[in-house]
């Protein structure tokens, strides 16, 4: 039994949802998204909750029932409140800025690195040092984050690169004479 896909999703105000056939979309604030959902789940909107219950008993339909339910949690969650990834950047000289949609990295390359942000992801540099991605699809910002944190991962040795805020990174001790 899916213990996430037995509660309903609740609709905050302002927040619509109209479901036509397996896909479901929402409409907020923040813009609208819509999920397709499979065969396997039924989606339904009543009393300002929307609702996941699965077709059958099949392990298939088991996982679809949680994952379904989550993903109509993230469309609300994102058209109300929208999604958020900060970065932060360690080594002399690195720094971001930004030029309308385009991220100008300095990461110690011969050549600075330009990250054209997406449609629907909003890229800002409130310092030198931090980079802050946001927008409605949750899929979209983390993916961009990591996109930009790729272009220089950070080392065990010295922490230089891109990371996460709250990421950790394992130190590794230096070589011994």
């Amino acid at each position: 039994m899916s213990r996430i896909g037995k509660k309903p999703v609740e609709l905050p105000s302002g927040v619509s949802a109209t479901v036509s056939g397996q896909t479901i979309e929402v409409k907020g604030p923040k813009g609208t998204r819509s999920f397709k959902a499979t065969d396997d789940v039924t989606i339904k909107v009543e009393d300002n909750a929307v609702t996941v219950t699965p077709r059958g008993t099949s392990k298939r339909a088991r996982q679809q029932w949680g994952m379904s339910r989550t993903m109509v949690a993230n469309l609300v969650h994102g058209v109300t409140e929208g999604f958020k990834r900060e970065l932060e950047i360690q080594g002399v000289g690195y720094r971001a800025a930004v030029q309308g949609t385009v991220l100008k990295l300095n990461l110690g390359y011969s050549h600075d690195v330009d990250f054209q942000a997406p449609e629907g992801v909003t890229v800002t540099a409130p310092k030198q040092t931090e980079i802050v991605v946001e927008g409605i699809d949750e899929q979209l910002v983390g993916q961009v984050a990591a996109n930009i944190r790729g272009w220089r991962a950070p080392e065990p040795y010295k922490g230089k690169g891109i990371r996460y805020k709250d990421e950790y990174i394992f130190r590794k001790e230096g070589k011994k004479k």
